[in-house]
């Protein structure tokens, strides 16, 4: 492998599988990437729209904050990683003013880009950080259904909603892989932000979140996420926006799940450009994988390799052409 070997994270490290995979798929950033995964990331902040409130910049610098803007998102500063326990401390975030969520994670509701007044479906919605920020763009006007399958998680997102003024809010407990039979073609935008094996969140100094790691975990994933966004699809109206996002590097539940997309629906699924101004961090999605070759379109989806800020992070807006149903 490139560069140093990896600190020990306690017991056996990350596994020698990812860790060859992870070469293969950056290459020359591989030793950055693992100098990410050894330190802890800063974390970013965002306003909330939905609950405003005065100088809310100025009231964390006041605590002792030391804030960095982020360039692709100007209600959003970026705090360094000893910071996070003052922030998530601080009032502002209690009463629900404000949001802490990585950055990457911040990118698929800008590509989604929902309006005032649309229906809008988020078919994996817990634990409700992208749909309080889809209902934000709405400006709570529309329809917005948040739909997630686990019990749990569903109660989370509940809470989340209610606490950061997302009450309105359409909310589901069921499984988004067959919301399609009863809503078909309803939907204006659909976020697919699918349940993933999280790779782009491993942490050395935080063994569980790489424990249950594994290339079988990858292929039981990639067959959830390809129902998940073949119904999310089919929820779509024509003319529709569907983006499709997961926190993992793995192109099985990346490029080869939009690549299944494509030549289910060659006639209506088409993959469009999208990048924020000012996102540097930002790679081309993959045109092959171990084999594999994928739909050349496949290059306009973002690939985000994890950093001192940035989760490791993979979307794809795709524009629904013709109907499916």
């Amino acid at each position: 492998m490139n560069g140093a070997p990896p600190p020990s994270a306690g017991g056996d490290g990350l596994p020698a599988a990812f860790l060859e995979r992870l070469e293969c798929l950056a290459g020359e950033h591989t030793p950055q990437v693992l100098q990410a995964i050894a330190r802890p990331r800063a974390v970013a902040v965002r306003q909330n729209p939905l609950k405003p409130v005065d100088s809310p910049w100025e009231r964390l610098a006041t605590a002792g904050l030391r804030l960095q803007p982020l360039p692709w998102y100007p209600s959003a500063r970026v705090v360094p990683a000893e910071q996070r326990t003052l922030l998530s401390h601080h009032p502002l975030v209690g009463a629900g003013h404000l949001y802490i969520q990585n950055p990457a994670s911040l990118l698929p509701v800008l590509a989604l880009d929902p309006r005032p007044g649309e229906r809008v479906l988020d078919l994996c919605a817990a634990p409700g950080s992208k749909t309080l920020q889809i209902w934000a763009a709405m400006e709570g006007r529309g329809w917005l259904s948040a739909v997630e399958a686990v019990r749990a998680r569903f109660h989370r997102l509940r809470a989340n909603l209610a606490r950061h003024g997302g009450d309105a809010v359409h909310t589901y407990l069921k499984d988004g892989s067959w919301v399609w039979r009863q809503v078909p073609e309803s939907f204006d935008r659909v976020l697919v932000d699918a349940p993933c094996s999280s790779e782009g969140q491993f942490q050395y100094a935080q063994p569980e979140t790489y424990r249950y790691w594994s290339e079988r975990k990858i292929r039981e994933m990639a067959r959830k996420q390809r129902r998940l966004l073949f119904s999310g699809f089919q929820c779509l109206r024509p003319g529709g926006v569907l983006v499709y996002s997961t926190c993992t590097l793995a192109p099985e539940e990346n490029e080869a799940v939009v690549d299944a997309l494509l030549r289910r629906f060659p006639e209506a699924a088409v993959v469009e450009p999208w990048m924020p101004v000012g996102l540097s961090e930002a790679r081309p999605g993959l045109r092959s994988w171990q084999g594999r070759e994928f739909h050349p379109s496949l290059e306009r989806a973002v690939r985000i390799l994890p950093d001192a800020v940035m989760e490791g992070f993979f979307l794809c807006r795709l524009r629904k052409t013709a109907a499916t149903a």
